[in-house]
């Protein structure tokens, strides 16, 4: 999968499943694509009910206009019990979490497989987000990103982590692992998600604004949410400003004359300008096509 084929998903925004008023508002809330939650934000007591519940809710959301996808749970009875609740025409994709090697990947897709069958959609359909989660997890970053096509992003999970590692959830800490996920993503032409530092700061806003931005920085193209608030945050933050679409352009231009006019080099703004300084500016023309093509929507 290329970087244009895969979904323009800058603020992924959590939503219980079993949270009525959340659903209703969940449209309104401007993310990118709503993730339906049956994992940590439902009790153990209340896993069967979310199961029971969801296709109503994904459907309905759907029809209203959202991208949904559904975040499982890890132990394999209840991931298989989950996957059969979620695979449907309205889900577009699985979030799974705690992976631990590409197998675990591997032995969920025969199930998502049969479910896709059954429900008469096209091979496929159902795509993956992958969390690194754990040691052995994290151990095994690239194989992870790499194990099949239906990957289509991947991102560590701090707190998890954190636990397994024996370590602080700081921004030292978390560093290094979210740079491997970048480099996962990008060797298997996914999605890298997330930030550095903790998914439950959400109360310090601007805090959390220089966070994002440094998420970009290192190439991270959207995040999680856990609160509503974030996602204007992050649609903003994981979007081109104005100035740098414009320069993008004059560069991209300015560089293409210059071949078409037979010269082998170029400059822009008193620097010489090479191929892979153009194609980060095409990159920035074509997540700014993107940014226009979902206002529209």
């Amino acid at each position: 999968m290329t970087e244009t084929s895969l979904p323009f998903w800058r603020s992924i925004l959590f939503v219980p499943v079993l949270n009525e008023k959340f659903i209703r508002g969940a449209p309104n809330r401007g993310a990118d694509c709503i993730q339906l939650d049956l994992e940590d934000a439902i009790p153990p007591d209340q896993k069967q009910e979310a199961r029971k519940a969801l296709p109503e809710v994904a459907d309905r959301l759907a029809e209203q206009g959202c991208e949904v996808i559904v975040r499982i749970n890890r132990p394999l009875r209840m991931a298989v019990a989950d996957i059969e609740a979620s695979v449907r025409q309205s889900v577009m994709a699985l979030t799974l979490p705690k992976v631990p090697f590409p197998e675990h990947v591997l032995s969920l897709i025969e199930v998502i497989e049969e479910m896709e069958r059954e429900q008469g959609l096209e091979e496929g359909h159902t795509k993956l987000i992958v969390m690194i989660e754990t040691a052995e997890g994290l151990l095994r970053i690239n194989q992870i990103a790499a194990a099949h096509s239906r990957i289509i992003g991947i991102i560590v999970g701090p707190e998890d982590l954190a636990v397994s590692m024996g370590m602080k959830t700081t921004h030292a800490s978390l560093m290094t692992p979210n740079v491997q996920a970048v480099a996962a993503a990008k060797a298997a032409g996914c999605m890298p998600l997330g930030f550095v530092g903790s998914i439950a700061g959400f109360s310090d806003l601007e805090s959390y604004r220089s966070t994002i931005q440094e998420a970009r920085e290192l190439g991270f193209m959207g995040a999680f949410a856990i609160h509503p608030n974030q996602v204007g945050i992050l649609n903003e933050e994981f979007a081109p400003s104005p100035s740098e679409v414009e320069q993008a352009r004059a560069l991209v231009e300015t560089f293409e004359k210059a071949m078409a006019e037979g010269r082998g080099t170029a400059q822009f703004e008193g620097k010489m300008i090479d191929l892979p300084v153009v194609d980060q500016a095409r990159a920035i023309l074509e997540a700014d096509r993107k940014v226009r093509k979902k206002a529209r929507a």
